[in-house]
């Protein structure tokens, strides 16, 4: 081999592996995805949506129907379908099991559950209450077959820690869930394949926080506990707009 080859080599060598060192690292996620719980609708996000909007984030909130567990999987995919990139995507109370079911769209990176449904395959979303006693027992059916939590008592057991005329306007605007989306069974459990986090709210008068414990490590989920109410999501958005944070970082 003649000197200038060996030189062509040696620079082609240096010139890859400067190219290899400059080459620029994969950004994190930047597109996060809400999906609200039960009895409630989007706006309860507004706090969270806030925060990670300032800090970057492009923030998109489903407004699922809540008609049907299919119908709140379809919508959720609709808006996951809109996305330009990669998403961490967010559930709420009984949107755990929504996001459980959606998440296994290929632009999910991550999914966290914020005092949360996480069932396996097989599983409903009232299976689950009824395996762990709920603190509380006041969401009672409609006629039209529909749910709904008294009047008189939602304050107290969906956010004691929100201020008393908040409490007192959600209960008094509550999106009831149909029965039939809480007994559906999912048939995809996207946390075995994709990496998931868990808020449990301590306070929770809603879904036992020993319930959420046991799901999210049964899921192996990176777990945080927080003290707050079943809608910490609004009482505490900066504790939960950090996990989202922390999930959208780690999943670059």
């Amino acid at each position: 081999m003649s000197n200038f080859t060996k030189a062509a080599l040696g620079l082609t060598a240096v010139l890859l592996s400067s190219a290899a060192v400059t080459l620029p690292a994969r950004a994190e996620v930047r597109n996060v995805v809400l999906v609200h719980g039960a009895l409630v609708d989007g706006s309860g996000w507004r706090g969270v949506y806030d925060i990670l909007t300032r800090d970057g984030y492009n923030v998109s909130i489903v407004q699922q129907p809540m008609t049907s567990l299919d119908q709140d999987v379809a919508a959720t995919k609709s808006v996951l379908d809109r996305q330009d990139g990669d998403v961490v995507l967010v559930g709420h109370s009984y949107g755990g099991t929504i996001i459980t079911a959606a998440g296994d769209n290929p632009k999910v990176k991550a999914l966290v559950y914020v005092a949360a449904l996480q069932p396996e395959k097989g599983e409903s979303t009232v299976q689950l209450l009824q395996s762990m006693a709920s603190p509380t027992n006041d969401i009672a059916p409609t006629k039209d077959g529909f749910l709904l939590i008294d009047r008189s008592k939602f304050a107290a057991d969906f956010g004691a820690d929100l201020p008393k005329d908040l409490g007192e306007f959600m209960a008094r605007s509550q999106m009831p869930v149909a029965i039939a989306a809480t007994s559906a069974q999912i048939t995809v459990a996207a946390w075995h394949d994709k990496p998931s986090y868990g808020i449990v709210a301590k306070n929770d008068m809603t879904i036992n926080p020993d319930l959420e414990r046991w799901m999210y490590k049964r899921a192996g989920s990176t777990v945080t506990e927080i003290e707050g109410s079943h809608a910490i999501y609004i009482s505490q958005a900066e504790s939960v707009a950090k996990v989202i944070e922390q999930a959208a970082k780690a999943a670059k």
